[in-house]
């Protein structure tokens, strides 16, 4: 039932990527270039991301498990720190460079293109290197 609700939610996430052009760097390149032709149209998709997605936060903070039976984990940081800080700016940097973001960059793995795997192969540098650093800071 997990791999099936995962699959399922997995499709659902990705169909919508590809719905609302989210998964073509030239849309969000064109959504990050505020002082050139900006296109707004993103504007609307991340509304809509947060319409669905704040009061499903809402209702999972009152719940001790999913609808599925797993147990509900949600973050608890509040603080903002340094590591928190240089991971949104490298974070920024990438998709600013790229016009992808990770779960698009996943998507676009399905068209077999270079800048895919690309993107995919400097993500997954990019992770390794992230829990390196946080081992040795423990």
């Amino acid at each position: 039932m997990k791999v099936l609700t995962a699959f399922v939610a997995g499709l659902l996430f990705g169909g919508g990527l590809l719905l609302s052009r989210m998964a073509d760097p030239q849309v969000v390149l064109g959504f990050l270039d505020v002082a050139g032709h900006w296109n707004p149209a993103l504007v609307f998709v991340m509304g809509g991301a947060i319409l669905v997605g704040a009061p499903a936060f809402f209702l999972m903070r009152r719940r001790a498990c999913t609808l599925a039976g797993e147990p509900v984990t949600l973050p608890d940081r509040t603080r903002i720190d340094g590591a928190l800080v240089l991971g949104a700016a490298i974070f920024g940097l990438g998709w600013g460079m790229s016009g992808i973001c990770p779960g698009p960059g996943l998507v676009l793995l399905g068209g077999l293109t270079v800048q895919a795997f690309t993107f995919v192969a400097a993500m997954l540098v990019g992770l390794l290197v992230a829990g390196r650093l946080q081992r040795t800071q423990k």
